[in-house]
């Protein structure tokens, strides 16, 4: 999971949306509004969504990774909306601010998998979360790759290619 790119920024891969659960399907251009990327749901609103998760994060690295431990992953799968690559995601913290394409985004918390990812094998969630991660400890060194949530400051539009560029770092 290399940082080729620091914290500075990489690019959007994917954007993906469903009418709830997984997967994600690509799309070319989202809207990204307070509410998520248009034309995206939950399956399970009561803990997906809202206004501080209306948008979820997570580094095309962490799938390359898990395709390399047997999990049948691909950007989408895990139920992002972006997948983003050049961007270390143990180097997420909440309170950053992000520009994607010309939406800026403010990271809000660490995403804690569902059974629902255990379509691509039962110990999935451990490969991606543990201890430290619930804990809060970014020193795991699987923070970040079950993903990030984060609301949306500035509403915009985000195509594969776009950038994703970390503007402020409160931390």
């Amino acid at each position: 999971m290399g940082d080729s790119k620091g914290m500075g920024g990489g690019r959007i891969v994917q954007i993906s949306v469903s009418r709830g659960g997984v997967p994600k399907r690509a799309i070319e251009v989202g809207r990204v509004q307070v509410t998520g990327i248009e034309g995206d749901s939950w399956a399970h609103p009561e803990f997906h969504g809202g206004p501080l998760q209306s948008v979820l994060l997570i580094a095309e690295e962490v799938l390359e990774n898990l395709r390399k431990q047997g999990f049948p992953v691909f950007p989408g799968a895990l139920g992002e909306n972006l997948t983003t690559r050049d961007v270390d995601p143990r180097s997420w913290r909440s309170g950053q601010i992000w520009r994607a394409g010309s939406a800026r985004v403010e990271l809000t918390k660490v995403r804690t998998p569902c059974s629902t990812i255990k379509v691509y094998g039962d110990t999935i969630g451990k490969r991606i979360y543990d201890a430290q991660v619930k804990a809060g400890n970014p020193e795991s060194p699987v923070w970040g790759h079950s993903g990030m949530y984060a609301r949306v400051l500035s509403e915009g539009i985000v195509r594969a290619g776009d950038g994703i560029e970390l503007e402020s770092d409160p931390c």
